[in-house]
């Protein structure tokens, strides 16, 4: 498979990246800063420099045609304001989406946060973000054209993955390794089985591979 994802220098996305290549798909990371392309040539990916922020439609469905799933796993980041939370975790998830479906990329998923609600109150820059990815999910789950997972994992760690998960509908709040989202992104780009499924993510007992065979069958 080709494998697309936006926010390719992103934590989670280098590790899935390594996943991918390392499991023989051709992936490639769409970055802002062309500095960040060594990264992801060590992952073996390759980079695609495009600012989502700034992007055409016509640009990033060019990048993505020919592509068999696209991944949005971009974010504005901690140290971001209110303002690019839109821009960057609503609008270039949108944008992101648009393109897909005019490239005839079937398979779309996205990684969203737990408690991503687009009816979230608060004035925080955390509450816009939450309302961002509310209001991003919201416009993926209106697509009948894309083959669209959510994935929404608790809060996120640098500890070293286990390997062991509970993904479902609703699983309560916990914390979950970085490493373990990425094993979990991998396993649902191979199973359009997940399509049309919101689910979150934290650490638990159930192996990746059979955590997502499990929640594909339901």
């Amino acid at each position: 498979m080709r494998i697309v994802i936006a926010g390719g220098h992103g934590q989670i996305a280098l590790r899935l990246e390594r996943l991918l290549s390392a499991g023989g798909h051709e992936v490639a990371g769409i970055i802002r800063n062309p500095d960040h392309g060594a990264d992801l040539r060590d992952t073996g990916a390759e980079p695609i420099v495009l600012d989502l922020e700034s992007a055409s439609l016509a640009e990033v469905t060019e990048v993505l045609k020919g592509a068999d799933a696209a991944v949005f796993a971009a974010g504005a980041g901690p140290g971001s304001g209110v303002a690019r939370k839109d821009t960057v975790d609503r609008a270039a998830a949108v944008l992101f989406a648009d393109a897909a479906e005019q490239a005839g990329v079937r398979r779309y998923l996205i990684v969203s946060s737990m408690g991503a609600d687009s009816a979230h109150q608060g004035n925080e820059t955390f509450d816009a973000y939450l309302r961002a990815k509310g209001a991003a999910d919201d416009d993926v789950r209106a697509r009948p054209r894309l083959a669209w997972t959510i994935l929404r994992p608790g809060m996120l760690t640098n500890d070293a993955g286990t390997g062991l998960v509970a993904l479902k509908a609703s699983t309560g709040r916990g914390p979950v390794p970085r490493d373990d989202v990425a094993a979990v992104l991998a396993e649902l780009v191979e199973t359009p089985a997940a399509a049309g499924l919101t689910l979150e993510l934290i650490s638990g007992s159930v192996p990746v591979v059979v955590a997502v065979k499990d929640i594909a069958g339901n």
